[in-house]
């Protein structure tokens, strides 16, 4: 049956038919509808894991154990689950094993640009690189096959626009495969020195099977076209804007294998032409690999760049001087900048850490828009964790100058992910850190995932709900307290408290996304327009919901959902 499928969504059909029986994933833009589709298949074990690192293990014991699995991550989440990684290349797996790492070029929601494909490199496994939403099913699921063939596990390297782009999916049935027998192995499984030297012979030798399946494979196909001016070899989504800009004035190697690559076939292609454009996205991977294997009539990154996205323009105008226009819109589309929604339990605690003139050390979620102006809170946001060890580092090099104002924010989610080990570190080193954790109920910025603090699973049902006062004690942390952002003044009281202290200390943010369905919001705000005095208060918040018209503030009803911060801002009493 022909279906228009999303790419993401098509992977996990792909995960379906091809007989997937552990999933084990954390959600990553632009990775998480993998994930989310494959939980509506009964016939799929599917879940949320704290972190990268726990979803890779996970699915390697689950391959060890004979069943085919996978896990799911965007870029910076595979260097979470490198350290497993790299030892699975030398395991191997029973069961096929499956990981999608989703790259960012663009960096759409990203806080970098990084080509994964270094990873398939640096760990000898192999890669494969879909273009569009029926070749992320038929990749999965020939992925799987490869897997078992070769005794690795096999990435396949989504991007942005192939996740989250839509074309037509031929689908078909599952095929159920046996549980294959578990053996026990210590020379396979346990990596320690004795056994891995022998492993990386194995790793070695595998690679140049590899290459030699790489030279015929159907993953890779070349395109000839009679009217060609010269040749191009490209991968994944930037197969499709060469399509689409060049039409037949050049001839085509699409390589949907990206590691390793072939080189006979590479060869062959080049031989044809006296000029060979390599066109990829981000590192000129591909480009250095022709050079390698001696295609000296080669370029690419001299003339697309290292940097962002390639699409169809640019490629006409690069590659044949010609301008030409390939979007639909007819006019120019507003800029949309990210912000905190209206009602977010998040900009109360940012206006407080502003108002008090705190040095903030910052995470990876939504919280990350208390960067932005008006509030312009948060000053520093590395990776997924790294906002206590970051505090922590931060005072111990500035000592009591930075102790009494300086504090690390991070959300529940990431808390769980990554943020627990810092806490540690600062409760075992007597660090004097403050540390909120700003409690939303939810993983927010991927749109609305359960994590270990919500009670509920991937699918919804009740779940063990870690108690994150209980956690923070436990760890070694004595002053632990709660807040309700939405009440500014004990929000700001109880952290001039926290920084007072001469200990670490933590403090939970605690109020649900204001998105969540289940929770109930009062009813909207407006401003009295007589008492209003345009001394613009509220519009120190930076809330959607609020503007100035002629001078007053105004306060857009179907935005508001009456958390009333600013009507505590309002000092005149104009907003009701």
């Amino acid at each position: 049956m022909k279906k228009l499928m999303l790419g993401n969504a098509a992977f996990a059909r792909g995960l379906y038919e091809a007989g997937c029986k552990i999933v084990s994933s954390y959600p990553g833009t632009p990775s998480t509808e993998i994930t989310e589709e494959a939980a509506k298949f009964e016939e799929i074990y599917a879940e949320w894991a704290p972190n990268e690192k726990v979803a890779m293990e996970t699915a390697l014991g689950a391959s060890i154990a004979g069943a085919r699995s996978f896990c799911g991550m965007k870029h910076v989440g595979l260097n979470v689950a490198a350290d497993p990684l790299y030892t699975a290349s030398y395991t191997g797996v029973n069961g096929g094993m499956v990981i999608a790492v989703a790259d960012d070029q663009g960096m759409h929601s990203s806080q970098n640009e990084q080509d994964s494909r270094h990873h398939a490199i640096a760990s000898k496994v192999p890669m494969i690189e879909p273009s569009d939403s029926g070749e992320c099913k038929e990749f999965v699921k020939l992925a799987f096959e490869l897997s078992e063939e070769f005794d690795a596990p096999v990435i396949v390297r989504m991007s942005t626009r192939v996740a989250h782009s839509q074309s037509i999916v031929d689908t078909t049935e599952r095929q159920e495969p046996e549980l294959k027998e578990y053996t026990k192995n210590p020379q396979k499984y346990v990596m320690m020195p004795a056994f891995a030297k022998t492993r990386h012979v194995f790793v070695e030798e595998r690679t140049q099977k590899l290459i030699a399946y790489a030279e015929t494979s159907p993953l890779n196909r070349v395109e000839i076209s009679e009217n060609a001016e010269f040749g191009v070899i490209t991968n994944g989504a930037a197969y499709q804007y060469v399509k689409e800009a060049l039409g037949d004035k050049v001839s085509v190697l699409k390589l949907g294998m990206v590691n390793p690559m072939p080189v006979q076939l590479i060869k062959d292609f080049a031989a044809k032409y006296s000029r060979i454009v390599v066109v990829e996205e981000l590192d000129g991977i591909i480009e250095e690999h022709c050079r390698n294997i001696g295609v000296s009539n080669v370029e690419g990154k001299n003339i697309f760049g290292y940097i962002g996205e390639i699409n169809q323009a640019v490629i006409a105008e690069k590659l044949l001087g010609e301008k030409k226009e390939f979007t639909a819109i007819g006019e120019d589309v507003p800029g949309r900048p990210p912000v905190m929604c209206a009602g977010c339990p998040h900009r109360g605690l940012f206006y407080c850490l502003k108002k008090l003139g705190v040095t903030v050390s910052g995470d990876i979620g939504c919280y990350t828009l208390g960067a932005a102006q008006p509030l312009a809170a948060v000053d520093t946001t590395i990776c997924m964790g790294a906002s206590i060890s970051a505090l922590h580092g931060f005072n111990k090099a500035r000592g009591a100058e930075s102790e009494h104002r300086t504090v690390a924010v991070i959300g529940d989610s990431t808390f769980m992910h990554s943020g627990m080990t810092g806490l540690v570190n600062i409760a075992y080193n007597n660090s004097n850190s403050t540390v909120i954790i700003l409690d939303n109920s939810i993983t927010g910025m991927t749109g609305h995932q359960q994590n270990p603090t919500t009670g509920k699973n991937l699918k919804g049902d009740p779940a063990a709900a870690v108690d994150l006062e209980k956690l923070c004690r436990a760890i070694g942390i004595n002053r632990v307290r709660v807040v309700d952002p939405y009440h500014l003044a004990e929000t700001e009281a109880a952290i001039r408290e926290e920084l007072a202290a001469d200990e670490a200390s933590v403090i939970i943010s605690r109020r649900p996304c204001a998105l969540l369905k289940y929770v109930k919001h009062n009813a909207p705000f407006k401003v009295n327009a007589e008492k209003c005095v345009g001394c613009k208060m509220c519009m120190k918040l930076g809330c959607p919901a609020i503007s100035i018209r002629e001078g007053k503030a105004v306060i857009d009803h179907t935005q508001c959902v009456g958390c009333g911060i600013c009507k505590e801002m309002c000092k005149i009493g104009a907003i009701e």
